[in-house]
Order: C-alpha cells, then sequence, then structure tokens
C-alpha cells in the first residue's frame, strides 16, 4: 500500500536524521504507535534496508531487557543519493591506477574545498553559531545531515549521512581528507571516532573544546 510505504519511508528518514533509533524513540519522533513502527521495522529488516543492533554497553530501560537499536544497512542508504557510487568507484579505481595514491588524495582534498569555502561565510552570516554548529550546517548543505552533540571532552560533529561512504569503504582518502579540512578550518587537531564508511551508524569527529597552547607547556 502507498500509505505503509510512505510510512517506512519516514521511519527511513528519521533513522537517516538521528542515527540508530528504538522502535521507541521513532514511534514518539513520527507520532505512530510502537507497535506500528515495529510492524515498519520487521518489514524493513525483511527487506534488508535495516538492520537490529543490540543496545550499547550501560544501556537502561527500566525493567526487562534494553531495547535494540535499528539503523540503515549499506542498502538502506541507497535510497539517498547513492545512485552512482559504482561510477564513483570506477572512476576512482582509474585515477588511482592511471596517477597513483597522490592523484587519489589530491581528489579527495579537491572534493571537500567546500569546507573551508563555506566556513567563514557561513561564520559571519551567523555569529551566533560555535564553530562546530558552523560546521554542521556547512556539512548538512552539501546533503551529510549534521548536528553537534556535547561530547566527553568538548562536542562531537555528527554526520548521520554519508553521500559517499559506499566509495569511502575502498578509498578512505575520502574520509582523512574530510578530517583534515575540518581540522585547518579550526586550526587544531580533531579527531575521527566513527565512520558510516567502516560500518558505524553515524560518522563522528571528536572537537575538542580548549586546546593547550603548547609554547605553555613549556618548563621553565
Amino acid at each position: 500500500m502507498e500509505i505503509d510505504r510512505t510510512t517506512r519511508q519516514r521511519v527511513a528518514r528519521s533513522i537517516l536524521d538521528h542515527g540508530p533509533s528504538t522502535a521507541a524513540d521513532l514511534a514518539e519522533r513520527l507520532s505512530l504507535t510502537p507497535a506500528a513502527v515495529r510492524r515498519h521495522l520487521d518489514q524493513m529488516v525483511e527487506e534488508g534496508a535495516v538492520e537490529a543492533r543490540d543496545p550499547r554497553p550501560g544501556a537502561l530501560r527500566g525493567r526487562g531487557r534494553p531495547a535494540k537499536a535499528f539503523a540503515l544497512t549499506p542498502e538502506g542508504r541507497d535510497g539517498f543519493d547513492q545512485a552512482y557510487d559504482d561510477l564513483a568507484a570506477q572512476a576512482l579505481r582509474f585515477l588511482a591506477e592511471t596517477g597513483g595514491e597522490d592523484a587519489v588524495r589530491a581528489f579527495a582534498e579537491r572534493r571537500v574545498a567546500f569546507v573551508g569555502e563555506r566556513f567563514a561565510e557561513v561564520s559571519d552570516t551567523r555569529p551566533d553559531l560555535s564553530p562546530a554548529q558552523v560546521l554542521a550546517r556547512v556539512f548538512t548543505d552539501e546533503g551529510y545531515v549534521a548536528s553537534v552533540h556535547d561530547g566527553p571532552v568538548g562536542e562531537q560533529l555528527c554526520q548521520q549521512h554519508c553521500p559517499v561512504s559506499h566509495v569511502a569503504h575502498e578509498f578512505p582518502q575520502l574520509c582523512e581528507a574530510e578530517t583534515q579540512a575540518i581540522s585547518r578550518v579550526l586550526d587544531h587537531h580533531v579527531q575521527r571516532l566513527a565512520t558510516i564508511a567502516q560500518g558505524d551508524g553515524v560518522c563522528t569527529t571528536c572537537i575538542p573544546t580548549a586546546v593547550p597552547d603548547m609554547k605553555e607547556q613549556v618548563i621553565s
């Protein structure tokens, strides 16, 4: 039925936007009953669009066992701007064969040039945003569905979607170039904690809120 297909698309989009989610989380976001969400999730699991994951260690949910979280599979992400993965992979393989590692790296750096180009522009027009929030806006505009969350040592830039995740699995230079571009615009080191290309539900980059001045650490 068309209604069921539309609802499954809403469920998939909610997981894309928010990352791995429980049936209860999805029901609350989409104003559906938990039973209805589970019915759609069961169908999506059967179709290979989502997969159930065990809860993170320490996750609590009142009585009983913690609920499983549902994440999009690579097949489930295919409906979100990844129709040309095969062509892109073939092009990069040809580039690697003819130009070598340096050519692939140069391409990866050029592809993320938008980070440096747009960071200053968004910072100027939205001075109320933190640098991490500016990055989230820049990446979201490029199709990454990015957001910022508090982390143990600073902020975490979370990208719920990666337009090149399938290709980046074979060519990690694409992920490395993104991380380097983020580090350059912030002018300090950042650490990539997880990537969709390697099977994680979300690309996560740790952005420290305070970076010690190495000059101040010199013992007089």
